[in-house]
């Protein structure tokens, strides 16, 4: 019996040695969840500054690889602009530099000759279609072998349109004048260029042992067509070389030998 109560008091003490140490570990099992759940709130602040950081840092670092770069390109395009030698060389140079606008320029230019040449050719049909002159003059010219003859339309005290018939033994020569407001606008010209002067006839032929003779038919026929706008020739046109451009030198020569006979002309019929 004193050897159960024995065992039972060592029960006891054992369980109760048992029960403070449970108790005695609790307190630091407390401690390390909360050490642990401190640990994990650090950690997670952290990751949010990171990514805070990362949200931050990332855009300021492509906005100075592009302000970098543009930096670079404009170095660059400086330096070739800078250095006129290598320009045309330089890679660059057809992406940078702008293309010329030609044809943009010389579509207006042409809209604007093109709305002269308009008004000058309405101008000539109108004269040329017209019957109720008010009066015609003719003059007799003697300024070739063959003579000539002009004759000046009016409308009123205008004159509108001045024709000159030219003769001579190798040709003949029309021209005609066309006036808009007063001044010069068209002037045209027909040359008749004879293959053998008119008396070159058989006996002439034979004589010269020539194989042609005079044949009015086998003449060469120029035309040509000079546009006028304020007192300057415009343009020009030959029948037998259209393609040719025309230089402004031969423009400025023809606009003086047209100018100066269609004063000569103006100048006779003042005398009267």
């Amino acid at each position: 019996m004193a050897g159960k109560v024995l065992k039972m008091d060592n029960m006891n003490k054992i369980n109760g040695s048992a029960k403070m140490n449970v108790n005695a570990e609790n307190p630091a099992t407390t401690h390390t969840h909360k050490r642990c759940a401190s640990c994990c709130e650090n950690n997670l602040n952290t990751s949010l500054t990171y990514c805070l950081l990362t949200l931050l840092v990332v855009p300021m670092t492509a906005c100075w690889t592009d302000n970098q770069q543009e930096n670079k390109e404009s170095s660059n395009l400086a330096e070739v602009f800078n250095n006129n030698d290598t320009l045309r060389s330089n890679p660059t140079y057809n992406s940078v530099v702008p293309k010329e606008t030609i044809q943009e320029i010389d579509t207006v230019e042409d809209r604007d000759i093109e709305e002269i040449l308009r008004l000058i050719r309405e101008n000539f049909k109108r004269i040329n279609s017209k019957t109720d002159w008010t009066f015609i003059k003719n003059k007799n010219l003697w300024e070739s072998a063959e003579g000539g003859e002009v004759k000046y339309y009016y409308t009123g005290d205008t004159i509108e349109k001045i024709i000159i018939r030219q003769f001579g033994e190798t040709g003949q020569i029309l021209t005609e004048y066309y006036l808009l407001n007063g001044d010069l606008s068209f002037v045209f010209e027909k040359s008749v260029n004879y293959n053998r002067p008119i008396y070159w006839d058989t006996a002439k032929s034979d004589e010269n042992n020539d194989n042609q003779t005079f044949d009015f038919g086998k003449s060469e026929i120029i035309e040509v067509r000079s546009y006028f706008d304020r007192g300057k020739l415009i343009r020009q046109i030959k029948s037998q070389d259209l393609a040719t451009p025309l230089s402004d030198d031969y423009l400025l020569e023809e606009q003086e030998r047209l100018t100066a006979q269609f004063d000569k002309l103006v100048e006779i019929i003042k005398k009267e």
